[in-house]
């Protein structure tokens, strides 16, 4: 796969996807900070470092969702199933949300440190505006450009834009939060779900994924 290239103002290059082989090789560049760092060593319920939160803090069910932003079963369940899985749990106060980034490639990096570089009201709504125009910007000739694009309707105009992608500490957080998912939650695939500790790959209907919410709340 020959990967695209964005030149910033800055004169910076990114390469736009990055192949498996060297997504691999820059998760492997964190692994020390990993089991140096108190904060990636936590249970699987227990926040992690800069988590989002969706929900109330108290709820009875916690999920936890690694995703990949160029991952089209990952858009499709927040297109299709995330909707009403907030409004029948989350905002009933059942469920609290958390989304991890699990990049597949140099791309959904990006993606993933933009979205990360916008304030906390607009984090989630920016999640779902990337889903939902995924096949615009992952087919694009420049997707960094369309990347851009998109950002600026959650406030990261070009300048941020672009420091966000040159961000080495945030990169090495999302990396970390992927060494994470793999390590210490066996993830291996877009999307999972942690659901009150319990690992669940692949998209799921609201169907599927209220069935196992069921099980874990308290009776009434």
């Amino acid at each position: 796969m020959k990967p695209y290239t964005h030149t910033t103002s800055s004169g910076l290059e990114v390469a736009l996807p990055l192949e498996r082989r060297s997504v691999l090789a820059l998760i492997a560049g964190t692994a020390a900070a990993v089991a140096a760092g108190p904060a990636w060593a936590e249970d699987t319920l227990a926040y992690i470092k800069d988590d989002i939160i969706l929900g109330k803090p108290d709820a009875p069910v916690t999920i936890i969702e690694y995703a990949s932003m160029t991952c089209p079963h990952c858009a499709a369940f927040h297109e299709e199933t995330f909707p009403g899985l907030k409004k029948k749990y989350i905002e009933t106060g059942k469920v609290k949300f958390i989304f991890r980034e699990f990049p597949l490639d140099q791309l959904a990096f990006a993606a993933s440190k933009m979205a990360r570089c916008t304030d906390v009201p607009r984090y989630f709504p920016l999640i779902a505006l990337l889903f939902k125009k995924q096949a615009e910007w992952r087919n694009a000739s420049n997707p960094a450009d369309e990347l851009a694009k998109i950002g600026r309707f959650a406030g990261i105009g070009r300048q941020k834009f672009e420091a966000c992608l040159a961000d080495k500490n945030l990169g090495n957080d999302i990396l970390q939060r992927r060494l994470v998912a793999t390590n210490k939650y066996n993830v291996r695939s877009t999307p999972s779900f942690i659901i009150n500790g319990k690992l669940h790959a692949g998209e799921m209907s609201l169907d599927e994924i209220s069935k196992l919410i069921d099980e874990d709340l308290p009776a009434s």
